[in-house]
């Protein structure tokens, strides 16, 4: 299956759809580079989630937030990785916060 880089995203193609390259993903990385990616994309998609639940657009987040528009789409694209300040930042005008939470619901910790 060929593969290619979109957004620092390891893709490959599939029966002409784009797909997450797993088979590559488990032979380059570890299971807790992987956990780690998995986490970070699943925060962008709520912020992506968020914003677009709200009807905001990158711009108006921009004046929300005083996070710059191409910076935003950097982020919702995976091409940078944010800071908890900026994650902060974008995530308080939408009515959001970040909460350490179990990765496993059933655990004690």
């Amino acid at each position: 299956m060929p593969t290619f880089w979109k957004g620092g995203i390891r893709m490959a193609k599939l029966n002409g759809f784009t797909v997450w390259d797993e088979e590559y993903d488990t032979q380059h990385f570890t299971p807790e580079e992987i956990a780690e990616s998995d986490l970070e994309a699943e925060l962008i998609m709520a912020l992506i989630d968020a914003r677009e639940s709200q009807g905001v657009s990158q711009r108006s987040l921009e004046g929300m937030s005083g996070i710059k528009q191409p910076a935003i789409a950097r982020i919702e694209k995976g091409v940078n990785s944010p800071t908890v300040e900026t994650l902060i930042r974008l995530l308080a005008p939408l009515g959001k916060k970040l909460a350490v939470v179990p990765m496993n619901p059933s655990a004690n910790g």
